[in-house]
């Protein structure tokens, strides 16, 4: 069953920033500051990686336990390799074949995965795009405001979800159209529910599974 993504995002990223300390405290691996950015450098091994008031940068081939952000974008290198993701108020980028063995989660900000990113979890924002280009998630997407391009090749199981805005919480974005689009030889296994008015565009040569609450509509060629 999908769950909400939106409470659970902001606790657990706003508590394990409150929680970094002790963190700092419990493991010589972690790295973690208040204000500033966090650096991973290419080809380290870390522990936890967290700020506050700050992105952090994880380089290439790097190695890192959970890596997360308040204010702040997060990106992960080339061949990177992370068991878990998640800011609040940033853009969240994987570079060429980084890997992410758990969840993606943003609240405010876009997230993107260059060619062969993998995501083995869930992946989810609520406002903000989501773009894959040539890569891979193994749990699922969802949205509320943002468009999504499932690019050229890529593969996605456990479907696609774009939820409504809730009473009590998030009304930006609620105006905006959602523009869904599903590229050339992409594969979207799951079903594609859509619980907002969006725009749906498929290509001709991708493969999806069930879709609710939307009307594909085909195009050809490299994009609509």
């Amino acid at each position: 069953m999908r769950r909400i993504l939106l409470p659970l995002a902001i606790s657990s990223v706003i508590l394990a920033a409150v929680a970094m300390p002790l963190a700092a405290a419990a493991s010589d691996n972690d790295i973690s500051k208040v204000n500033g950015t966090v650096q991973v450098d290419a080809g380290q091994h870390a522990g936890d990686v967290s700020s506050v008031n700050g992105s952090v940068h994880i380089g290439d081939g790097a190695v890192v336990q959970e890596a997360s952000t308040v204010n702040g974008s997060l990106d992960l290198g080339a061949q990177a390799h992370a068991s878990k993701l998640g800011t609040v108020n940033g853009a969240i980028r994987l570079a060429d074949g980084s890997q992410v063995d758990g969840t993606v989660e943003a609240v405010n900000g876009a997230i993107s995965l260059a060619r062969g990113a993998q995501v083995n979890g869930h992946l989810s924002n609520v406002n903000g795009g989501i773009n894959l280009d040539n890569a891979h998630v193994a749990g699922g997407l969802e949205t509320v405001a943002g468009d999504i391009t499932v690019g050229a090749n890529s593969h996605v199981e456990g479907g696609i979800l774009v939820d409504q805005p809730h009473n009590g919480w998030f009304h930006f974005g609620s105006d905006h159209k959602p523009t869904i689009v599903i590229g050339p030889h992409a594969v979207v296994r799951g079903t594609l529910e859509f619980r907002r008015e969006v725009v749906l565009k498929v290509s001709e040569s991708a493969q999806i599974g069930p879709v609710k609450g939307a009307t594909v509509e085909k195009f050809s060629g490299a994009a609509p």
